[in-house]
Order: C-alpha cells, then structure tokens, then sequence
C-alpha cells in the first residue's frame, strides 16, 4: 500500500510512526518544512525563553532505521483524484492511499491589511520574526524622537483570547516586569501597555468559567489590560483600530484570534465546512471518497460526543494518527475498522510562574495556580519529541525559575556586503 501523508505534524508524524517498519505499507511523508514543529511553545519562542531547535525535531532523524518511511520537503498544490496523484512543488506524486495532515494556519478573516502587517504564531519561522520585532522595538525606542513614538514602539496588542493569546500575553507581562528593564534601563516600562483583546465575553472560552475567570485574574495581576467583547476592525502598522472607532497605538499586533485549515485544490467545495475544514467519515475518510484520509486540524469529524467536530489540539490530532494506523492495518489484514472518538482529558493553559489554569475530565478537578503550573509543564514535557529536546527546554525552565530570565535575545540580521573577486 503506497501512503502518502501530507504534513509532519502532530497527527502526520504520529501516522507515519505508528506504521513505521509494518510490512505491507510504503510511506511518503512530505512537509514545507525538514522538521517537526511543537506549536504549543512557539510563544517561548517569541519571548526569547526557547531556542527554536528545542521545540522543532528532523523529520528525517524520526526515521533514521526506517525501512518504508520516506521523507521529502515539498508543498502540496493540487490534488488529482482520478489520476491518484498530487502535484507538488517538486513534482507529481502517485498514490494508493492519501492523507491530509496539513493542519491549519490563521484566520485573518480577509483583513488585507492585518495580513500584511500583523504578527502570527503558526510556525517557528513565525515566533522567530516576532522575537525579532519585539526586540528591535526597544532598540528603536531608545532613540525614539519623541514620547508618542516611544510609547507606539513599547506597546504591545494582543488579539484571541484563546490559550495562545493568553500564553503570549502573560509571557510577555514577566518580561515587562523582570527582563526587559535590567536590557533597557533608559526606558520607563511603567509606561509600557500590553493589551489582550477578545471578542467573546471571556478568555479561554473553550474552557470552565473558573478558568476563563482566574485567567483573566491573573493576567490582570501580571498588569495586562484584558478587553473582552472587542473586535479589531483594521491595523496600519501604527494603530490598532477597533469596531467602536476607537484606536490604540502599537506598532506590534500579535494576531491568535482564530486558525483556518489548509485545504488544497482538488477537494470539492461541498466537502469544506466551517474553519475551511474538510468533513470526514468516523473512520477519517473524506467524505465519499475511497482512499483519501484527513486527520488533525484540516479535518472535521462528527460524533454523538462533539456534533460540530473535535477541538482543534494536539492531543486529538495525535489520537487520529494512532488510530487511522491502526484501522490502516486492520483493513490490509481483511478486517473491519473502527469508529474514532475522542475522550477528552482536559485542558490546560499557563498565564506565567505558578499561574496556570486546568479542567481535568477523569477525575473531574479544576486546579489553578502552581499545581496547575506544574501539571502543564508535565504534560508539555512528555508531548516534546525527541529526549535531548525534553532535557534542554527542562533546563531552560529551570534556569528560568531561578534567575527570572532568559537568555536568548538575540536579535538577527542580514546584512549586505559587497562579493570579493574569489566569492
């Protein structure tokens, strides 16, 4: 059986090793990148408190005593279902089966302008450009000509109240208070402003009332201004403007405020539903198709359990790879497959140092504060691949703990130079 898996995320890259060395199967893993990205620390990124080599594994070192595993970097363009194959940028591929994994990226909602100008988190490349904004602001303010400028280069506007926006937000609070004045003693961070804005009545919407109430707490305590029932209408680079007129200058807008999957061409568009995600059967299967699969955030699943599809998190993406593996192997045995469900385990979101929220579903406990804090770092420890990534982010959260730094503000550029006669 020749699979091909597009995208080396948490559910492609958990596909390809559940089948990894299982005979009968021959494997084509393509992504856009050579590595495997863990999303949920990308705002460690951004905030300096992650190297990005911590949080990003080789795609290729996964399968470095594969057999049927084959890995190429390649975008996927199009799919050609009657022929069986999908053009890529690097050339057409065959298939017997397909799968999408390709996950998500934002949801700008068709704002040209944000587009262009606001800053995303969807990717290591990503959190790396919006580190070095952030830090290249402050340099900026040092020799800012006149207060206004100051302030527009210190402020900071965060939209979506979900996990993403309120990690972000709080990260981005401590170091206000604890990094950034020993780096820049000639500026007032008295006078920097960091907001959250959220549409709905509340942060973390996905979760309890007690989470979404002790977040916003917290983040409160932390000095972020949290703004629910708030829409951003427009952004030029210097204001943010919102539904009701009014203008908040910043010259950094974060945007977490929604996520879209990364739907091809090839797919009908009857098949797409909210989220510009792809509706599938309960054995993952697109919609009327045979041999075409979608797993992780491109896709929607409809269940008695979640009637309008599961969340879109890693731990659903990864239990959809194990399980369309497993009916992948039942079904080249001639067996029957099964039904996919999800049970949730709970949710977890930090806001900062021994501010975290949880719900947990079995049992049923709400925790918040440090016991909350360490569960989170527990659970994201154990999702990191590879042992040397897991030992070096544990390092960096402990020389955090204790010093209340981070030590990687390193600000990158390219410069030009004139070539040599030799070069």
């Amino acid at each position: 059986m020749k699979i091909i898996i597009v995208g080396g995320g948490f559910a492609g890259l958990k596909l390809a090793r559940s089948l990894n060395n299982k005979p009968g199967f021959s494997i084509m893993l393509i992504d856009r990148f050579n590595y495997h990205q863990f999303q949920p620390l990308f705002y460690q990124v951004a905030t300096a408190a992650l190297d990005p080599s911590n949080i990003s594994f080789p795609l290729r070192k996964a399968f470095h005593k594969s057999k049927n595993v084959r890995v190429r970097i390649a975008e996927l363009k199009s799919i050609d279902i009657p022929g069986q194959k999908i053009e890529t940028d690097i050339g057409p591929m065959e298939y017997d089966v397909l799968v999408l994994a390709n996950g998500a990226d934002t949801n700008f909602f068709g704002n040209a302008n944000i587009i262009k100008l606001a800053f995303p988190m969807k990717s290591t490349v990503e959190a790396l450009q919006l580190k070095n904004r952030l830090i290249q602001n402050y340099e900026d303010a040092l020799n800012a000509k006149s207060a206004e400028e100051r302030q527009n280069l210190m402020n900071i506007v965060v939209v979506g109240g979900g996990p993403t926006g309120v990690e972000v937000s709080g990260a981005l609070a401590e170091m206000r208070h604890y990094v950034l004045p020993a780096d820049y003693p000639e500026l007032d961070f008295a006078q920097m402003k960091i907001y959250l804005l959220e549409g709905s009545p509340r942060t973390l919407g996905a979760m309890s009332e007690d989470s979404s109430r002790q977040s916003r707490q917290y983040l409160e305590r932390l000095g972020v201004v949290v703004r629910t029932e708030t829409v951003v209408s427009d952004y030029d680079g210097k204001d943010v403007i919102l539904n009701s007129g009014e203008k908040i200058p910043s010259a950094t807008l974060i945007w977490a405020a929604g996520i879209k999957g990364n739907v091809p061409a090839g797919i009908d568009p009857s098949l797409i539903a909210k989220g510009n995600r792809i509706k599938v059967d309960r054995f993952h299967k697109v919609n009327g198709m045979t041999n075409i699969y979608a797993i992780g955030d491109v896709s929607v699943m409809e269940t008695p359990l979640y009637p309008h599809g599961h969340p879109q998190l890693a731990n659903v993406a990864i239990g959809q790879g194990r399980h369309l593996a497993d009916n992948l192997r039942l079904e080249s045995k001639g067996k029957a497959p099964t039904e996919y469900e999800y049970h949730d385990k709970g949710s977890l979101a930090t806001v900062g140092r021994h501010l975290a929220v949880a719900d947990l579903t079995k049992p049923k406990i709400h925790l918040a504060g440090f016991f909350a804090w360490y569960v989170w770092m527990s659970v994201h420890l154990f999702l990191i691949l590879g042992v040397k990534n897991r030992l070096q982010v544990f390092i960096n959260w402990i020389y955090k703990y204790f010093t209340y730094d981070q030590s990687l503000r390193l600000l990158f550029k390219v410069f030009n130079r004139p070539r040599t006669r030799n070069e």
